[in-house]
């Protein structure tokens, strides 16, 4: 079965002890700063849940819970915890520990005055940097202890998980400046041979040390620290496994705009090195990717790694994105990343700080999403579309949808006054045959036959339905041959708690172009529910 309920299946068996029966990630990740306080967290966290989050991603700071090596201070993990209780919220934690965005900016100060305890990352050219070496077993340790306190005290507080659900390690780790560490404990490292796991995973044949296997240049660098990195977050995924099993999973910042290793932050969980990091860290179950960049639909489908059959051994990874841009965009790549890719959750980051023109569309998608989560469909696919990429055509299984941005349509004038179309996109779920759900915002859909679609005349339609006139010819026309499909029906409903449909308006004449199609418009965010019948001569 292809759909949220798969996704929800593969959550639920990702750790022995996973709790997660109907329930998937509507959330949202707070700012850096946002939950520093005791007052930061009452006032932000009743805000989330009124935007219609289910879930809310929220840092805890290594320098703020061990201000005093040794004497931890869990008071504001201890807040955040009841307050989201009390308000039936879900809470995701971000270990902001030894790194974060690269930086080790969230160590403790007895951390960072300690530079011979605790030692830097070092560039090619011997300039020390604010990034702790993943080489020292000193910032291991220490990491690894302050990261198991945090485990146990969430597992006293929260035995059965009702509140913290899964956990973030570290954030957007990754080398900066320099595509790898050349400090001397790191050069030690650099000089050893391959591990065989490694070499396996990667079904490489060659032996020898790091350069001997991959070469010198930054993208063989970059394999050298991925491996590391990864296996320094084993020890925390470990840890926490044993402590208080639950999904675990790591961030990355995107390898974008054409940037090297070093350039972007070099090593990170990225689609490119997820073999290296499965290997290395086999306890970590999601590598996450924060969409930033445009090509939203790119980058998801990079992390969207099903293990089918015929993949053998390769990665699998489920999509979850924990940080996206928070825009007027942010609602339909919702739709779209649980409707194309199953994902397990999404959420725009700093949704916090973002003003209501960009947080109102995550409020209406999350509600039309979480309406649809106890559906049993056999079928789903998500849209996204904007001003150059405007129209899919789907193929299920003879029914082709012909799927189109709003603003196609010619008598919108939005369409053409010269500003950038917002996005439009949607989840299409297929219920059963000539059964379909539409839910979503600046969509349009037509339903026809493979004979009729491959034999169709593109025809410039006014509002009204009319063509121009002049433009349609008897004897050019060719015979037509086969049978359509027609709209029986397309009704906007909503759907409740138990999964059942109740009627709200029927969309017909004007509103589905006398028949023609299906369609919700920019600005608007609705669930159609549209029935197609087969006719023929």
């Amino acid at each position: 079965m292809r759909g949220i309920i798969a996704a929800l299946a593969f959550l639920t068996s990702m750790t022995a002890s996973a709790q997660w029966k109907d329930f998937f990630i509507l959330g949202g990740e707070l700012s850096n700063s946002a939950a520093t306080s005791v007052s930061d967290i009452d006032e932000v966290l009743p805000r989330m849940k009124a935007l219609g989050l289910n879930t809310v991603l929220v840092p805890v700071y290594w320098e703020l819970m061990e201000p005093t090596e040794g004497a931890m201070d869990f008071s504001l993990t201890d807040r955040t915890i009841d307050v989201a209780r009390q308000l039936g919220l879900k809470i995701v934690p971000l270990w902001f520990g030894a790194w974060k965005n690269s930086m080790s900016c969230y160590a403790p100060a007895w951390f960072k005055r300690d530079v011979k305890r605790f030692p830097r990352a070092v560039t090619a050219e011997g300039k020390p940097m604010e990034i702790a070496s993943c080489f020292s077993d000193n910032v291991l340790q220490a990491d690894l202890k302050a990261f198991s306190a945090l485990m146990q005290h969430i597992a006293t507080k929260d035995p059965k998980r009702e509140v913290v659900v899964m956990m973030q390690i570290e954030n957007e780790i990754g080398m900066l400046e320099s595509a790898r560490d050349h400090s001397p404990l790191a050069e030690k490292a650099y000089r050893q041979q391959v591990p065989q796991a490694l070499l396996k995973a990667l079904n490489i044949k060659k032996h020898g040390t790091w350069p001997e296997v991959f070469g010198t240049d930054d993208y063989a660098d970059e394999k050298f620290m991925a491996w590391h990195y990864a296996c320094y977050v084993e020890q925390l995924a470990k840890a926490a496994r044993q402590i208080h099993d639950m999904p675990l999973y790591v961030n990355a910042a995107m390898n974008s705009r054409g940037r090297k290793p070093g350039e972007y932050p070099s090593a990170g969980p990225l689609a490119h090195l997820a073999t290296i990091w499965k290997t290395g860290a086999p306890n970590i179950d999601i590598l996450a990717p924060d969409i930033y960049d445009t090509g939203f639909k790119a980058w998801a489908s990079q992390y969207a790694m099903p293990l089918r059959p015929q993949d053998g051994g390769k990665v699998t990874n489920r999509l979850f994105i924990p940080e996206s841009r928070c825009c007027e965009n942010s609602g339909v790549r919702a739709l779209y990343a649980f409707g194309e890719h199953q994902a397990l959750g999404f959420s725009p980051f700093a949704i916090d700080q973002a003003t209501a023109q960009e947080t109102v569309s995550v409020t209406q998608a999350y509600h039309l999403l979480s309406q649809l989560l106890n559906l049993k469909q056999q079928n789903s696919w998500g849209l996204l579309f904007d001003q150059e990429d405007r129209e899919r055509v789907i193929d299920d299984e003879g029914v082709m949808m012909t799927c189109r941005h709003y603003f196609t349509l010619p008598w919108d004038a939005r369409a053409t006054d010269g500003s950038t179309w917002p996005e439009g996109g949607a989840l299409v779920i297929r219920l059963g045959k000539y059964d379909y759900l539409l839910a979503g915002s600046g969509v349009v859909v037509d339903f026809k036959t493979r004979t009729e679609k491959q034999q169709e005349q593109q025809k410039q339609l006014g509002e009204d339905g009319f063509a121009d006139a002049g433009t349609t010819s008897k004897s050019s026309a060719a015979i037509f041959t086969g049978s359509r499909l027609g709209l029986l029906a397309v009704d906007e409903v909503d759907i409740d708690s138990q999964g059942q449909m109740h009627y709200l308006r029927r969309h017909n004449g004007d509103q589905s172009h006398q028949g023609r199609h299906a369609r919700i418009s920019v600005g608007e965010w609705k669930i159609l529910h549209i029935q197609l019948y087969e006719y023929k001569n």
